[in-house]
């Protein structure tokens, strides 16, 4: 199947990036387009939560969040042993990992959208729900045997965190207004969406291409990391929507979480929380080799696992 559009955009960002093209997107641009994405993923699983009963959402969630937020501890002791990362690295890549990015999680959405692919309205409260307890499991595992000194500040970095504010934002007043309350503003923020979405995922290749530098320092490990880890990630969430009763479209965006790396609020939170841990292995595994690999290979792969799980769980 043909690889989907934006997902070109991003190809092409990367090779303009690798060519050492004098091609930039205006930083008032993409800070408008994170907004308007962020804000659009949110209105959207808001309304359709309007939808849904909430006592229905609660095993569920509580069941995603908890696996999700666990992440973070498999893959530490990995980082720490094999991969001899110090504590603080390895805690800080850990916390990437067991958060969530949602660039990928709209991507993902896409894919499926193409496919003609149904999926649970409310996935974007779980999006919501697993970004932050990983990074707080990565700040502990760091501070571990240690005073837990400015763990207000990490809380404030991430729950006031440009990311949550605008994703919870969205997703209450696509909530409170519903389906037909949001409909004026339909064709500014779902008509739109992928257009946004193609431009904000040029610049992503354009500075995922100026990461490979970081990550070819790395060592070999790291590198298989970003790779392996996502793959492990995207099964067991991919296995564990389908166990609770979730579509085959549901378990792949549940896989797509799982298996994405936050690239925006793990970075803000490890800086203040383990200022001591070296951002090159963290951001460059996360967005010059996981982002990619999610987007051309990974997200493909969750929804096959999905699609065969989904005939015999």
């Amino acid at each position: 199947m043909p690889l989907e559009p934006v997902i070109l955009f991003f190809l092409l960002g990367l090779l303009a990036g690798l060519l050492r093209s004098d091609l930039k997107i205006p930083a008032v641009l993409h800070e408008s387009l994170s907004i308007f994405l962020l804000l659009a993923i949110g209105l959207k699983g808001g309304v359709e939560l309007a939808r849904q009963p909430l006592a229905e959402l609660l095993l569920p969630a509580l069941v995603i969040v908890g696996i999700g937020a666990s992440l973070p501890l498999i893959a530490f002791p990995l980082l720490l042993g094999p991969g001899r990362l110090s504590r603080a690295d390895a805690a800080s890549v850990a916390a990437h990992y067991g958060s969530v990015s949602v660039v990928t999680f709209a991507v993902g959405s896409a894919y499926l959208s193409k496919l003609g692919e149904q999926y649970e309205g409310y996935m974007a409260v779980f999006l919501v729900l697993l970004e932050f307890p990983a990074l707080m499991v990565g700040v502990w595992l760091a501070k571990r045997g240690q005073a837990q000194a400015g763990l207000g500040k990490v809380l404030h970095e991430v729950f006031a965190g440009k990311s949550i504010v605008l994703l919870v934002g969205g997703l209450l007043i696509g909530w409170v207004a519903g389906g037909e309350g949001i409909k004026p503003l339909d064709k500014v923020f779902f008509d739109l969406f992928k257009g946004a979405l193609a431009i904000f995922l040029l610049e992503m290749g354009l500075v995922a291409a100026s990461r490979l530098g970081d990550l070819r320092r790395a060592g070999a490990f790291l590198l298989g990391f970003a790779i392996g880890m996502p793959l492990f990630a995207g099964a067991l969430g991919a296995l564990t929507a389908s166990l609770l009763g979730m579509s085959v479209g549901g378990a792949a965006l549940v896989a797509t979480l799982y298996a994405s790396a936050s690239y925006i609020a793990a970075p803000a939170a490890m800086r203040i929380a383990v200022p001591e841990a070296n951002p090159a292995l963290s951001i460059g595994a996360a967005l010059g080799i996981t982002f990619p690999f999610n987007l051309m290979v990974g997200i493909p792969s969750y929804h096959w696992l999905a699609s065969r799980l989904g005939g015999v769980v």
